[in-house]
């Protein structure tokens, strides 16, 4: 053992020795992976920040960048070497640029598998240089004048760093010390790791989690390792797959009917248009500025209809497509790629097949062209007859942002609408709406609605109250937003106006869903929570009357409006509560217009039972109950229990939204924002977070039920399974008639799930 320590001491001791020449004779190695490694750190102090560790991403990304740099050794000349390093230098500067980008617009970090969306950026370049596109993002772009200037100072001040000079020996020695260095912040490294951090590097689903504790190089190498084993695992586990989904469509025999309801076959026989509102989020509807709401057709509609006031869209990276498919077929977003760009071409159980064969001319409409996404091609395999869109069918005669204006897209859909109408008995028809897309810039040229805060104060010279304005959102992203909105629903009201003209809404349901949320930024609700009117000026962190825009507060307000509406009156007005998404649209509408999709991954919202949750799942595994909504890549659940939206009850238009322009006194609003708010204080929000209202059985259920949920839902989109699953695997003897009642889906939670709510620990 002495002998072994002895031998130990001996290579550490020349080991060191070779530290102080390996430094001098390879400054542009050492500069290398200090850009990278401080890059890095950057990145994470812009998005994750340090929730997740400070030391042990750190090191990984000191491991990863020595291995790189080691090839480097393989050049003979400075020069050789110096291009090698700067193309990875700047390739790897690009992502990390990138990722900022990205994780302010998904709250996740960019991956190959997006390589096929990216023809659709064209389109929306705007958005991202006006909207996405801040300062800081080149703040990465250090490194490039630091290699360069590295390169030029050893070039002059020295020829002994050439390799060549050097030799194949000098290298190679070079070469392994770079390796071993490597091997030991690896090995340090893995002292700190534990099997979580292995089993999500593994899984690769939570990729915050991953850039937190494994650095940015590590998650981004992991990620091409793991698209690859994806398309592997598409190509080869088809038999794990179908064994999967089998085992899920056996359950169909286990399971009852969820059976009829007050809303069964209600809307059976009435023609339908759907509105895909473009990035209209629900806390719009609860918003006024001086006394004018934001939304007055929404709200009208809400009042009216069937309003879903907890109703959140499960978007991924397709974002305006995912929500199409997901509406459509309820089935969840793909993991890998998009539906819209790599899986259209699939067999899928969508609401546009089911009620065509109820009779139906089914058709859509787009104000802008239809490749963008791959929309020809999609609405085709979705089950629409046509897509009339803004190449072939409409006169451009007002653009705003990314295609035609709304209103102009509405005022040239009526006739059209008409003539449907008149040559077919029933007909469903999806308008996608398109002026109210980020970054709502275009819309300040064409809307005057106020955005300031109005009210009154006492002039002592004059003895009369003058009218005071703050200017609150004027000149901000979230002031055109909120006129956008404005503008969207002034659209649909002319729009409902123009098809009651016509006649068009005398036996027709109108229903329209947010297809996501505005992708605003949290410095944004910032602002928006924390404005003083009465001093003009925004809070700081360390004042009392500072609100966070805390994750689950930005989270939670991501929910867009669902409303489905009758002129004569054949719904009854109703706000439903409960939690519901975007996979539970398809099983609702089923149920009211005699359909059913026995793969659907969604329910029918009306047969959720008394002491029963619905669950909502995300694409990234987080998930939303009635009770809880868990963040699963940070591991923490948020207490729902008497939560309101921060959204709708702090900012300064919502609180006085019953005085819409106040006197101002300074009793009564002098104090205005400087004592803590008990409700929305980040005192009062970490009082919600991980306290103990489930215990942890609670979130192991839903977390294994949403994880099943986005395999299966996967495995029907990567292999069609639905296709084969009907057609008998190819006809391999599986028999494909098995019985199912209406109603009833093959993705139903396990019965435990669907229980009264385990008590709190």
């Amino acid at each position: 053992m002495k002998k072994f320590f002895g031998k130990v001491a001996g290579l550490a001791k020349d080991y060191g020795k070779g530290v102080l020449p390996y430094l001098k004779d390879n400054v542009l190695i050492i500069v290398f992976v200090a850009c990278q490694v401080i890059n890095s750190f950057i990145l994470r102090c812009f998005t994750v920040k340090f929730e997740y560790n400070v030391v042990k991403p750190v090191l990984a990304d000191i491991a990863v960048m020595l291995l790189l740099a080691m090839i480097g050794f393989a050049f003979k000349k400075l020069k050789g070497q110096f291009i090698y390093l700067f193309c990875v230098n700047l390739a790897f500067t690009t992502l990390c640029a990138g990722n900022s980008i990205y994780y302010r617009n998904f709250k996740s970090f960019t991956s190959v598998s997006l390589i096929s969306t990216a023809s659709q950026l064209g389109g929306v370049m705007n958005a991202i240089t006006q909207n996405l596109l801040e300062a800081k993002d080149f703040l990465f772009l250090w490194t490039i004048p630091a290699m360069i200037v590295a390169y030029v100072l050893v070039r002059r001040r020295t020829r002994s760093y050439d390799p060549e000079e050097g030799g194949k020996h000098k290298r190679r020695r070079y070469a392994l010390g770079t390796l071993t260095t490597s091997v030991l912040f690896m090995a340090v490294l893995s002292i700190f790791m534990n099997g979580t951090d292995y089993s999500r590097l593994s899984k690769q689903w939570n990729r915050e989690y991953i850039v937190g504790t494994f650095g940015m190089y590590t998650y981004q190498i992991s990620d091409l390792v793991s698209a690859g084993y994806s398309k592997l695992s598409i190509a080869f586990g088809y038999e794990e797959k179908k064994a999967a989904f089998n085992e899920f469509k056996n359950e169909v025999e286990q399971e009852g009917s969820e059976g009829k309801n007050d809303y069964t076959g209600i809307l059976k026989g009435k023609n339908v248009i759907v509105i895909h509102g473009e990035s209209i989020q629900q806390f719009m509807m609860d918003t006024s500025f001086n006394g004018v709401e934001v939304t007055p057709t929404l709200n009208r509609l809400a009042r009216e209809g069937l309003y879903f006031s907890n109703f959140y869209a499960q978007e991924s990276i397709g974002t305006s497509s995912d929500s199409e498919f997901t509406f459509s077929s309820s089935l969840m977003p793909a993991t890998n790629g998009t539906v819209a760009i790599n899986y259209w071409d699939r067999d899928y159980n969508t609401t546009q097949k089911m009620i065509k064969a109820q009779g139906y001319y089914v058709f859509s409409m787009h104000g802008n062209n239809g490749s963008y996404w791959n929309r020809l091609n999609l609405h085709s395999s979705l089950g629409y007859d046509r897509l009339y869109n803004y190449t072939d069918d409409f006169v451009i005669d007002e653009t705003i942002g990314l295609g035609l204006s709304d209103k102009s897209f509405f005022r040239q859909a009526v006739p059209i609408l008409k003539d449907i109408d008149a040559t077919n008995e029933r007909w469903y028809g999806a308008f996608l709406m398109l002026t109210n897309h980020t970054p709502f810039i275009d819309i300040e040229r064409v809307s005057d609605f106020d955005v300031t805060f109005k009210y009154r104060m006492f002039n002592d010279s004059t003895g009369e109250y003058d009218l005071v304005t703050a200017p609150f959102l004027e000149g901000t992203k979230l002031g055109s937003y909120v006129k956008s909105v404005h503008y969207a629903d002034e659209a649909l009201g002319q729009f409902l106006d123009d098809l009651d003209k016509e006649g068009l809404l005398d036996n027709t349901v109108f229903i329209l869903y947010g297809d996501h949320d505005a992708k605003l930024k949290y410095e944004e609700y910032d602002y928006y929570f924390n404005y003083n009117p009465f001093e003009n000026r925004v809070l700081s962190e360390d004042e009392d009357g500072y609100v966070p825009v805390d994750d689950f507060y930005y989270n939670l307000n991501r929910k867009v409006p669902f409303i489905i509406w009758t002129k004569d009156g054949t719904i009854e007005p109703t706000e439903i509560t409960e939690i519901m998404g975007m996979y539970d649209v398809q099983p609702t509408l089923g149920n009211m217009f005699g359909f059913s999709n026995k793969y659907a991954m969604g329910h029918d919202i009306f047969s959720v039972q008394p002491g029963e949750e619905n669950v909502v799942v995300f694409p990234n595994q987080n998930f939303v109950t009635d009770t809880i909504y868990y963040d699963s890549q940070k591991d923490k659940y948020f207490d729902l229990t008497g939560y309101r939206n921060a959204a709708t009850h702090v900012s300064c238009n919502q609180v006085y939204k019953d005085t819409p322009i106040p006197i101002y006194s300074y009793t009564d609003h002098g104090l205005f924002k400087f004592v803590e708010n008990e409700e929305f204080s980040r005192s009062s929000c970490n009082k919600r977070i991980n306290n103990g209202v489930v215990d942890q059985s609670y979130i192991d259920r839903y977390e294994s039920y949403a994880e099943e949920r986005i395999s299966i839902s996967n495995a029907i989109i990567y292999y069609d399974m639905i296709e084969k699953s009907e057609d008998g695997y190819n006809n391999n003897g599986m028999d494909v008639d098995v019985p199912y009642s209406p109603g009833v889906s093959v993705f139903d939670p396990p019965d435990e799930t669907k229980r009264k709510l385990a008590p709190a620990v």
